[in-house]
């Protein structure tokens, strides 16, 4: 490998970006860049360096070992080149914070964030999904996120720092003429034989699918198929009257006309949910967004589980307390 000099950040975000997808369209849907220049970028830093640095074939893209051995290298350049820019900007500027969904407990974490720091502008954004947020974050055009950090790629979880904020308990949105919405809560044996929507199709949201995918597995409880994605209430609302799957979802879930929510049980699924932001990002709001997690958590008791509740086994970025994790 040549000593390379003076390599732009963008070359380096380019090889990162196929690097941890290992699929050169993914990597450019995730830099928001054509494939064809994503494509440019790596072959420019091979000359620069020197080295080969993927083996592409029709079917697969791997590392090779000069590959291997760059991306730590481009990982830590990236981050002092964000936090360089995180410094400079952090005075001026406002921190946007992505909370996936309206009406989930993170618009009370945000609310109090902003009382605790009157002074700072917090802005609110609705990535729907933490992988989708994550590739807003990691392209710098968002700051923070809420979900499930242990879903994530090892690769993504690289870049990231994550704070847990609390284990919120599962549930159902069923029609409302549906037979196990005259129940207060569902036992989970109750689905079995049913199709659930669980964001099957959306590549925003493989964290979510993957934990209903560990959830129902054993069950007998099926995966509906992806569905279009809505956008808003109405589009949710008549997609879900057409389809009429069952949606997995959470206690928080706010309402939606023509249907209910109720609770999982026997035993209570948990998804663990964490606040994630690009790691060495320094900035007053965040400070006080962890203020809010703190104080919250302690006053409400979000890290302590439900006696015989359940979490995916070997799920990372949890706290070391709690109940034993129940099948």
């Amino acid at each position: 490998m040549a000593t390379p000099y003076d390599i732009e950040p963008r070359l380096l975000r380019a090889f990162t970006a196929v690097a941890e997808e290992l699929h050169f369209t993914r990597a450019a849907g995730r830099l928001f860049v054509a494939q064809q220049a994503l494509s440019r970028d790596v072959r420019r830093l091979e000359r620069e360096v020197g080295a080969q640095l993927f083996v592409r074939t029709t079917r697969q893209v791997a590392l090779t070992p000069d590959g291997e051995r760059l991306l730590p290298y481009a990982r830590r350049v990236l981050d002092a080149h964000d936090a360089l820019r995180d410094a400079f900007r952090a005075g001026a500027r406002p921190l946007l914070v992505d909370l996936n969904s309206p009406g989930l407990v993170q618009d009370r974490i945000l609310r109090r964030a902003r009382e605790l720091a009157p002074d700072q502008e917090l802005m609110a954004r609705f990535e729907s999904g933490l992988t989708g947020a994550v590739r807003e974050i990691l392209a710098g055009r968002l700051d923070a996120s809420f979900g499930r950090y242990g879903g994530l790629a090892p690769g993504l979880r690289a870049r990231l720092d994550a704070r847990f904020v609390r284990y919120e308990p599962m549930a159902v949105l069923l029609p409302e003429d549906h037979p196990l919405a005259a129940l207060p809560e569902v036992p989970l044996g109750r689905l079995a034989g049913e199709r659930l929507y669980a964001g099957a199709g959306n590549d925003r949201t493989p964290e979510w699918t993957d934990l209903a995918t560990r959830l129902f597995a054993g069950r007998g409880i099926h995966l509906a198929p992806p569905a279009p994605l809505a956008v808003g209430q109405e589009e949710f609302q008549r997609i879900m009257a057409k389809h009429r799957h069952p949606v997995l979802a959470v206690v928080g879930f706010p309402p939606m006309p023509g249907c209910v929510l109720r609770p999982l049980v026997d035993p209570v699924p948990l998804s663990p949910v964490s606040l994630v932001w690009r790691k060495g990002l320094r900035h007053p709001a965040l400070d006080a967004l962890h203020e809010a997690v703190a104080e919250l958590a302690e006053r409400e008791g979000w890290h302590a589980r439900p006696a015989g509740s359940w979490l995916p086994e070997g799920e990372p970025g949890l706290p070391l307390t709690g109940a034993a994790p129940s099948g």
